[in-house]
């Protein structure tokens, strides 16, 4: 009779994770779903490419900067206080404009990946919903906001599986 009843258990659950789940509340990882999504991963590896593209060049630009600020020292015990004073202001300037352009770079760069994040939440939104629309759900929330549930509710793996259905991984979207 207790194998009966186990077998019977069993079964229910495993028919339940086939289905779409029902309850008016739903969960979702939101961090998950982008960075497990093709979408996601694409655009992390995209723009840590291009964030190292960026730290190399602020190395070189460093790099040129230190040879340069060293061969100005070096000219100092030569030259008149004024005339050195104008050196160093002329490369006190190239420091501040080179720091200035980089600083831009990289606030571009993380501008760019917060507009492809909006081109995934955008795109999200209407799978999410029906999701929702499946599942007789009124409201989904974040999972890490829901202080316990049944893993039943989470639809985390199911939003990601569509949206690369509907995404990809993104190479068909505007890049900046």
């Amino acid at each position: 009779m207790a194998t009966v009843w186990l077998c019977g258990l069993s079964g229910g659950a495993h028919a339940q994770r086939l289905g779409p789940v029902q309850s008016p509340i739903l969960t979702i990882d939101s961090e998950r779903l982008f960075a497990d999504s093709d979408y996601g991963k694409r655009t992390v590896e995209d723009f840590e490419a291009r964030g190292a593209d960026l730290a190399a060049e602020n190395r070189r630009i460093e790099e040129e900067l230190s040879a340069e600020e060293r061969m100005l020292t070096d000219k100092r015990p030569t030259m008149a206080p004024k005339d050195f004073r104008v050196l160093a202001d002329a490369f006190d300037e190239k420091v501040q404009s080179t720091r200035r352009q980089q600083d831009a770079k990289n606030r571009d760069l993380n501008l760019a990946l917060e507009e492809r994040r909006v081109v995934f939440l955008n795109a999200a939104a209407p799978v999410l919903e029906q999701l929702m629309r499946e599942a007789g759900a009124a409201v989904v929330m974040e999972r890490r906001s829901v202080f316990l549930s049944a893993n039943a509710i989470d639809i985390t793996r199911e939003a990601i599986e569509r949206l690369n259905e509907v995404l990809g991984d993104g190479t068909d979207a505007p890049r900046r």
